[in-house]
C-alpha cells in the first residue's frame, strides 16, 4: 500500500478540512455547514450530508478542461460525487444533525489513480471535525456519527492481487475493485469490474479480504480534564521522569505503541500508522 497521510485543519474558513494523501494521489477536502436543506427534505426533522468532486486541471499529466467551461458535469464526476455522499450518510444519524445541511467538497490537486478511495478517507475526517465544530458550539442533542468510514481500491495486476493501486497499476489491471468500508468491518460499498476475463466469487473474496488488511481503525480512549493534565510536584516526584500534567498524552503514546505492536494481528501494517481524531 502506498504511503498515507492525512492533514487535517489545513482550510481556515471550513468547519472541517483534510489535505489527503494516497502516495501520489492528493485531495484537498473541505466539510461546510449551512442552515439549510434541499427543498424536499423542508420539514422532515433531519439534515443531509452531500458532496462535490473535482479534478483541478492540471491535476493530470495533460490539462483537463474545467467542467464549469464545458457548462455540464461528466458522468465520472456525478458518479463519484454521488459514492462520496451516500458513503458517508450511512454512518451518520441525519435526525442527531438537525435541520442542517454540510456539504462535503472533494478537489484533486494530483491524481495517481484511487481518486475516489481517498477522497472518501479524507472526507470522513473531515466531516469528523466539522460534526467535533459543531459539539464546542452545543448546538448537537445526540451523536450524529454511528461510525468511521475509508476507502481503499484493489486489483489483479499481472496476476497478482494487489492493494492500493496506482494510476499505471490500474490502467493495466486485469480486475479492478473499490472498497468502502467501516470501522467495524462492514461493507458500504463493493464497485468491481472486470477489465479482460470474468473474474470468480474466490478472488473477490481475495480482494475484500486484501482490502480489510488496507483500512483497520484503532478507537480508544485517555484521560481528561484533571485526570489527564493535572501537574502537582507530588506527581512529578512519582512519575519517573519529574514531569505530570501529560497523563492523557502519555495514554494517547502507549496506545500508538500497542497499535504498532499488535496491528499487523489485524491485518494491519505497523510501519503505515496514521492517527486522527480531536
Amino acid at each position: 500500500m502506498r504511503a498515507v497521510s492525512l492533514e487535517r485543519g489545513v482550510v481556515k474558513y471550513a468547519e472541517g478540512s483534510c489535505f489527503v494523501k494516497f502516495g501520489d494521489t492528493h485531495v484537498l477536502v473541505t466539510a461546510t455547514l449551512e442552515d439549510k436543506l434541499p427543498p424536499w427534505l423542508k420539514g422532515q426533522q433531519r439534515g443531509w450530508v452531500t458532496a462535490e468532486y473535482g479534478m483541478l486541471p492540471r491535476a493530470t499529466s495533460s490539462r483537463t478542461r474545467r467542467e464549469a467551461a464545458a457548462g455540464k458535469q461528466s458522468g465520472r464526476t456525478v458518479e463519484i460525487q454521488r459514492l462520496i455522499g451516500r458513503s458517508l450518510r450511512t454512518v451518520v444519524d441525519l435526525q442527531a444533525l438537525g435541520e442542517r445541511q454540510i456539504t462535503i467538497d472533494c478537489d484533486v490537486v494530483q491524481a495517481d489513480g484511487g481518486t475516489r478511495t481517498a477522497s472518501i478517507t479524507g472526507a470522513w475526517v473531515a466531516l469528523y471535525d466539522c460534526i467535533a465544530w459543531m459539539k464546542k458550539r452545543d448546538m448537537l442533542k445526540a451523536e450524529p456519527l454511528r461510525d468511521h468510514v475509508a476507502a481503499v481500491s484493489c486489483g489483479v495486476f499481472n496476476g497478482t492481487a494487489v492493494l492500493d493501486l496506482d494510476y499505471a497499476e490500474d490502467s493495466e489491471a486485469d480486475t479492478d475493485a473499490n472498497f468502502i468500508l467501516t470501522g467495524s468491518g462492514n461493507i458500504i460499498e463493493i464497485q468491481a469490474t472486470a477489465e479482460r476475463d470474468p473474474f470468480s466469487e474466490a478472488q473477490l473474496m481475495t480482494l475484500l479480504s486484501l482490502a480489510r488488511k488496507g483500512v483497520v481503525v484503532v478507537t480508544l480512549n485517555y484521560r481528561l480534564g484533571p485526570f489527564g493534565f493535572f501537574s502537582h510536584p507530588e506527581l512529578d516526584a512519582e512519575s519517573g521522569h519529574n514531569a505530570s500534567g501529560n497523563q492523557g498524552v502519555w495514554d494517547c503514546i502507549a496506545a500508538l505503541k500497542w497499535t504498532r505492536s499488535n496491528i499487523a494481528a489485524f491485518g494491519g501494517d505497523p510501519s503505515s500508522v496514521t492517527i486522527f481524531g480531536e
